[in-house]
């Protein structure tokens, strides 16, 4: 009767601290592709800085992970990461989104100078390229006709050789492709649309934990102001402003 005593109060003393450690997680291990100043593999960058500043006062350790798009959706969907970095919202119905974003995409078409500047209500009429997994015709209008590519090194010859009117990214990935041209001059970039970018959680019950702690952080952060100063470091435009909502 003592022993059975002793075990039932220790149970009732551990019990709150399983809960707690079951409802909030002590780490949350993200997944991104490698975009330079943004989310570097060796864990520097804008979106890198805003993560820990979001999760690290929470109690939650963020472990980033450089993996390309696609494979790092898979890592999500297949349980071995908690979220992916970069998604657009509702992107993938498997995977559960927070109401805020933490960033915006600024989403150009680079074509050929010779040609039409597309707008975002024209963008569907032409012949588009995009990088695999970045699921940019639900995003814009009318899309037709669409190409997904593995690599930004041949997207200059698909548009000098006709095969393609326009590559769609956002703005940084397009520069770097320009970047490549020994004659830059030939190309031009057309902004076409902005779009709020979004962590992308596994769907259970510890993602809904890491989902909760993300808004409810997200909503001090832009109500504080406090994400500015990690904007302005990297040289990146601020997404909010003080009326900012979900």
């Amino acid at each position: 009767m003592v022993l059975k005593g002793m075990l039932l109060a220790l149970l009732m003393v551990a019990a709150p601290w399983a809960t707690a450690g079951d409802s909030q997680p002590d780490q949350v291990h993200l997944v991104s592709e490698e975009w330079a100043d943004y989310t570097n593999a060796d864990g520097t960058g804008v979106a890198w800085d805003v993560m820990r500043k979001v999760f690290q006062p929470a109690g939650i350790e963020v472990v980033p992970q450089s993996a390309p798009y696609s494979r790092a959706i898979g890592l999500v969907k297949r349980g071995e990461a908690d979220a992916w970095v970069g998604s657009y919202k509702n992107e993938s119905e498997d995977n559960l989104y927070p109401r805020w974003h933490f960033d915006v995409d600024h989403v150009y078409a680079l074509g050929l100078a010779s040609k039409p500047a597309p707008t975002l209500a024209t963008i569907g009429d032409y012949r588009l390229a995009w990088v695999r997994g970045y699921a940019y015709g639900k995003y814009l209008p009318r899309v037709r006709e669409y190409r997904e590519i593995q690599r930004r090194e041949g997207i200059l010859p698909m548009l000098e050789h006709d095969r393609v009117d326009f590559y769609v990214d956002a703005m940084t990935e397009v520069d770097y492709v320009i970047g490549q041209s020994s004659q830059p001059d030939r190309f031009r970039r057309t902004h076409v649309v902005e779009l709020p970018m979004y962590l992308a959680f596994a769907r259970s019950e510890r993602g809904e934990a890491l989902r909760d702690v993300f808004d409810k952080r997200m909503a001090e952060l832009v109500r504080s102001g406090e994400l500015r100063p990690i904007f302005e470091r990297w040289k990146q435009p601020y997404p909010f402003d003080t009326s900012a909502k979900p």
